[in-house]
Formats: C-alpha cells, sequence, structure tokens
C-alpha cells in the first residue's frame, strides 16, 4: 500500500471533516457507510482509485475488527500516514459513540416517542437502499473474469440457499474460502507459467 507523497493536497483536517461528516449521516453499518466512502474519497475526491477500494473492501470485511473503522483506518493512512490513519478512524467513530451516549440516558423515553419511531421506519428503507448501492457499485467495478463470475454465483446461491433452508453458514467461512479460491489459482497459474518458460 502506497502513501500520497504530496500530502499538502490532501490535509489532515479535510480528512478527519470527510469522516467526520460520514460516521454522522451514515445510518446501517459498516456496508451502508460503503457507498458514502465510495462516493467521497473514489467519485469526488480521487483519493482512491477503484480497483484499490475493493481491495480494500476486501481487506477490511477479512481483518478483525467492524468493516466501518477498517476502511477509515486504510483510507486514512492511505491518504496522511499513520496519523491520517488515526484521524480517519476517529473521526468515523466520534458521531456514533456521542450519539449513542446521550441516547443511553433516556433510551426507553427516546424510543416511546411516535415520531422517533416513525423516523426510525424510513431509515430502515433508507439503510436497506445504501446497502444495495453499495453492492451495485462493487459489482459493476467487479472485474468480469471467470473465476470472479463463478465465485460471485457461487457464495450468492450458498448464501440465498441457506437462508432458505435456515442453514446457519457462516459469512466468515466464505470469506476465507474464496480467498482460499482465489490464492490457490493464482499460484496454479504461476506454476504453469513456470512450466511453459522451461519447455
Amino acid at each position: 500500500m502506497k502513501r500520497e507523497k504530496k500530502r499538502g493536497e490532501k490535509p489532515l483536517w479535510t480528512l478527519f471533516f470527510s469522516m467526520l461528516k460520514i460516521g454522522l449521516f451514515t445510518f446501517g453499518g459498516g456496508y451502508a457507510m460503503l457507498a458514502l466512502f465510495e462516493a467521497e474519497f473514489v467519485a469526488r475526491k480521487k483519493w482512491v482509485a477503484k480497483d484499490e477500494f475493493l481491495d480494500m473492501v476486501a481487506i477490511a470485511e477479512s481483518t478483525p475488527g467492524p468493516l466501518a473503522i477498517n476502511g477509515a483506518t486504510y483510507i486514512g493512512y492511505k491518504v496522511a500516514g499513520v496519523f491520517g490513519s488515526l484521524a480517519a478512524t476517529a473521526a468515523v467513530c466520534i458521531p456514533s459513540f456521542v450519539i449513542i451516549s446521550i441516547i443511553s440516558l433516556f433510551f426507553d423515553r427516546f424510543l416511546a416517542l411516535p415520531y422517533v419511531a416513525y423516523a426510525f421506519q424510513g431509515i430502515r428503507v433508507c439503510v436497506v437502499w445504501l446497502i444495495l448501492s453499495a453492492g451495485l457499485k462493487l459489482f459493476c467495478a467487479l472485474k468480469k473474469n471467470a473465476l470472479n463470475v463463478v465465485l460471485l454465483v457461487t457464495v450468492l446461491g450458498s448464501m440465498i440457499g441457506c437462508s432458505l433452508f435456515a442453514v446457519d453458514f457462516s459469512s466468515i467461512l466464505a470469506i476465507l474460502l474464496c480467498g482460499a479460491v482465489g490464492l490457490s489459482v493464482c499460484l496454479l497459474s504461476r506454476l504453469r507459467g513456470k512450466g511453459g518458460a522451461k519447455k
């Protein structure tokens, strides 16, 4: 992972406030946040390339910790090194920490308000759209080679089947299996390349 050398073009405060804004206006967790990450840092600011964004999502999903925090840490390091990763991670966490701390003081009364209940019903719809939008954007940016298509169809079919038949199948296991398949295909292709070169 290469850090940007021209840090003056991407000041630390710009990164901090961008992450703070995303953390403040994102509902639905890390998957919903992916759409805002893509819009802010890939499409608008162009700090992260599309291919690298896909790699970031894969790394953030397969490493320990929440997807949103891992993604923020990655982008922060990419933009401004260690201080950038610290600033981005703190900024994306601050809004949730403050809001949940305030709500926890009067949680029952807060949920009992009818307008709050109506607001949350609308937010749920928005969360579904954010997650779907992030998934569609990732799919469009995905390279349509045979391996990716086979893995996508297999995982999608498996997840739908597990949901329909109420089979408990860990998404972590699916990630590890897909990673193992990708690594195996890469190693096999390199071995074949070496074998062909020797001939």
